[in-house]
């Protein structure tokens, strides 16, 4: 009966939702809500891709390579890029998610990360740089060892329609290293 009683009164606030708000505040919302250019061309990473991962837990050690493979979608209208990777790494199945979008209104991009070699969320926002195809994110993600957050930068650099290159550094201890390198090569 519950779920019955929410049911009519999301739709009810669904039907009344022009009336709540001024003309100026309808058509910010639209724009909120609408996809656009942005969004149009974050649809152009959708497909399949081949992924080369090369990843340095430690700077002063050599790296670890792993490969694996990336579908990547738009889903809820448009709206986000979804990409789902799947491989082995470090000898274990390897399963990660990121859900990248657009905020119309803030004029930033957003990423969120989640995979199977943890329990916690990776958020980070950003801008492109239409000169060098660039996408640059910023944010925090857990040092599990310690409990607390480092901060990290990211970009994806797009080389064509069919290659592109994301590049991690993680800061610890005040000094910035590359922590990966994936090299991105869609499945024609």
């Amino acid at each position: 009966m519950k779920a019955f009683v929410c049911t009519i009164f999301v739709f009810v606030l669904f039907l009344s939702f022009p009336q709540l708000f001024a003309q100026d505040q309808q058509e910010a919302w639209r724009d909120y809500m609408t996809p656009g250019i942005v969004h149009q061309t974050m649809a152009e990473s959708a497909g399949k891709w081949t992924s080369e991962i090369t990843m340095w837990m430690d700077p002063t050690q050599p790296p670890m390579k792993y490969n694996v493979i990336c579908s990547n979608e738009m889903i809820m209208g448009g709206r986000y890029l979804k990409s789902s990777q799947k491989g082995d790494m470090m000898g274990m199945p390897f399963e990660g998610m990121m859900l990248l979008g657009y905020d119309n209104a803030k004029k930033i991009f957003t990423a969120v990360w989640y995979d199977n070699f943890g329990t916690g969320t990776t958020v980070s926002t950003g801008t492109y740089n239409n000169q060098d195809s660039t996408l640059s994110l910023n944010g925090t993600m857990v040092d599990p060892s310690t409990g607390n957050d480092i901060k990290y930068h990211e970009t994806i650099k797009f080389i064509d329609k069919d290659h592109q290159i994301i590049t991690m550094y993680v800061n610890q201890d005040n000094k910035e290293y590359k922590n990966m390198e994936q090299v991105l090569t869609r499945v024609k």
